[in-house]
């Protein structure tokens, strides 16, 4: 009998929801008082995340109870990368730091400034579905530019189909356009840049097709596993087996990253995308080499290796 052998791991995909985050989403709801997001965390079945220093303290245990060694952890409201860096700042040896960043506001640059002379502070992240803007927006081109020469810096554009879970429990809505998440639209400035990686989540949220014929023209393009990837269901057939399979084929196992898409407590760290994912390349009978490079080295190479092994 064959056991699978253990794989080192980091994840590139976990949401930091910090009081901010739930704090905004109560203001959305019109909630009173001066701990709206304590409210909110109630209503929607989810832990108070408590102060930024705890809730990074409880990620960064439960990382190392699931032996994953670090993570991209992702602030995912405007306004959130000052609690991202402290906790990135807390434990510099765990945590790599990635914000949301709407370009269209003003002050952006100013603020992604500021993050990225944080320690840690890496990872700009954009959802033009969310934020009503095209990728080749000149805001966008701009930010691009400016991060082309920060070394060590990378870009993360969610594309294809926005759902945000906690937003639907709290009956608020959700006027996302997946019109501008295609990442056809993310050609030029790749290609522009090609020092800068480019990092798409969920295999393109839909636009698999697109992403691949992007990817394959753009090296410094690479894809995220992270979530159920649950777009598949608007591709009749469609099985997470085939999307690695081409994914592999076209992109190589050396841009893959694995992902979770963890965001709250008390579900924590989800082991079962992992699981899922391990089963799927098994099957395909991907190299246990390929499969360390997706599962951990990647990100290693992409943000360089944990100061303390």
């Amino acid at each position: 009998m064959t056991t699978t052998p253990p794989l080192r791991l980091n994840d590139a995909h976990c949401h930091f929801f910090s009081p901010r985050f739930f704090d905004v989403l109560g203001r959305q709801k019109g909630l009173q008082g001066e701990t709206p997001g304590v409210e909110v965390a109630r209503l929607v079945g989810f832990e108070p995340p408590g102060t930024t220093e705890a809730l990074a303290d409880r990620w960064a245990e439960t990382l190392s109870q699931a032996a994953v060694s670090r993570a991209l952890l992702i602030g995912s409201v405007p306004g959130e990368e000052d609690q991202v860096a402290r906790a990135v700042a807390r434990h510099p040896d765990r945590f790599v730091g990635a914000f949301l960043l709407d370009p269209t506001q003003e002050g952006a640059l100013t603020r992604v400034s500021w993050a990225l002379a944080q320690p840690g502070m890496r990872v700009v992240c954009l959802f033009p579905a969310m934020h009503g803007y095209s990728p080749v927006d000149a805001r966008v081109l701009g930010l691009a530019e400016v991060l082309a020469g920060t070394p060590g810096t990378a870009l993360f554009v969610h594309c294809g189909v926005l759902t945000v879970g906690v937003r639907r429990k709290l009956g608020l809505p959700s006027p996302f356009e997946a019109r501008f998440g295609n990442p056809l639209d993310l050609q030029g400035l790749a290609l522009r840049h090609p020092s800068l990686p480019v990092i798409v989540p969920h295999f393109g949220g839909g636009f698999f097709r697109e992403l691949l014929m992007v990817a394959d023209t753009c090296p410094n393009v690479v894809v995220d596993s992270s979530s159920s990837n649950g777009w598949m269901k608007y591709s009749p057939g469609l099985t997470l087996r085939h999307v690695v399979a081409q994914t592999l084929a076209v992109l190589g196992p050396e841009r893959v990253l694995f992902g979770s898409d963890s965001s709250f407590f008390p579900r924590g760290w989800h082991a079962a995308i992992r699981d899922t994912q391990r089963a799927v390349l098994d099957d395909l009978a991907v190299p246990i080499t390929d499969q360390q490079a997706i599962f951990a080295g990647n990100f290693d190479r992409l943000f360089g290796s944990r100061r303390h092994a």
